[in-house]
């Protein structure tokens, strides 16, 4: 059962309605899958308030000229931390609180029915765990979840929080917009005198349990999505351009197999060329209509 809650469409790209026409064709599609292998990317979570980067015009890529943490900096540099922890204290209470959207219900009930075989996530965001999905790897890994990086061991991002305040109980700073991972813009002089714990059990460095950019997916999650892929029998991209090549190399090994892959995004993507079918709808507008 799908509630149906309006969507937030401010960062979600001008389009029209699905075409009837299209509609029956994803419609096809879904039937003749046994075994549906499912990719989304920030596409899928735009209807839920959350900015994606690339989107023509509402996208923090169009809007802004920030960009997002480097994995090597972040290792290597006390301010880039320093700067990064303070932008995500300030954003989490917000981020954390966005709910899935009907997309993500749609997914969920897919996998309930045997429908959906896998679902892969390029999102850090959690909405997929949050609709009830199980069936499902986090690409990317989740920055609901924090880890050590000397011991490994990993905290609530939440737990984290409750950390941050209570070494920072007068600090304060106000947001300027939010971006897709969850921090906020700040100014150096706001970030200056934020302190930042480290891990309560060996004195480490705590980051976000995701793959920044410029680092890369674990060989053991890369061997694993493509052990799903190579069970199923259809490909459905939803919400993704596919520009990042840590997703995009398992629509290249679908293609490779031959699989017939569909496509459902606002705008290009990398794999319109060799998409069986390509449609520019709405997520949330479009999924629901397929029984």
């Amino acid at each position: 059962s799908v509630s149906r809650t309006s969507p937030d469409l401010a960062f979600v790209p001008p389009c029209l309605p699905p075409d009837p026409a299209e509609v029956e064709e994803l419609q096809h599609f879904v039937s003749n899958s046994k075994r549906l292998f499912v990719m989304t990317g920030a596409g899928i979570s735009t209807e839920s308030g959350i900015p994606d980067y690339r989107s023509e015009g509402v996208g923090l890529y169009a809007r802004t000229d920030r960009r997002p943490v480097q994995h090597a900096e972040f290792v290597r540099s006390a301010s880039a931390r320093q700067r990064y922890w303070a932008r995500n204290f300030v954003g989490w209470p917000q981020f954390s609180s966005h709910q899935p959207n009907t997309a993500h219900l749609v997914l969920r009930d897919w996998e309930k029915l045997g429908k959906l075989h896998w679902l892969v996530t390029q999102n850090v965001d959690a909405l997929h765990t949050k609709a009830g999905s199980q069936r499902l790897t986090e690409l990317h890994g989740c920055t609901h979840r924090v880890f050590c990086l000397s011991c490994g061991d990993q905290i609530l991002r939440s737990e984290l929080q409750k950390h941050f305040e209570a070494l920072n109980p007068t600090w304060k700073a106000e947001a300027f917009g939010v971006a897709p991972d969850g921090d906020v813009f700040l100014t150096d002089e706001q970030v200056r005198n934020f302190q930042v714990p480290a891990c309560c059990k060996c004195g480490g460095i705590l980051k976000p349990d995701v793959t920044f950019f410029g680092d890369t997916v674990s060989r053991e999650k890369v061997n694993f999505v493509h052990q799903r892929l190579a069970e199923s029998d259809s490909m459905l991209v939803a919400g993704s351009s596919m520009q990042v090549y840590s997703g995009y190399r398992f629509a290249l090994a679908a293609q490779e197999k031959k699989l017939p892959i569909a496509i459902l995004n606002i705008g290009p993507t990398r794999l319109d060329h060799f998409a069986s079918l390509k449609l520019n709808s709405r997520c949330g507008e479009l999924l629901p209509l397929i029984v």
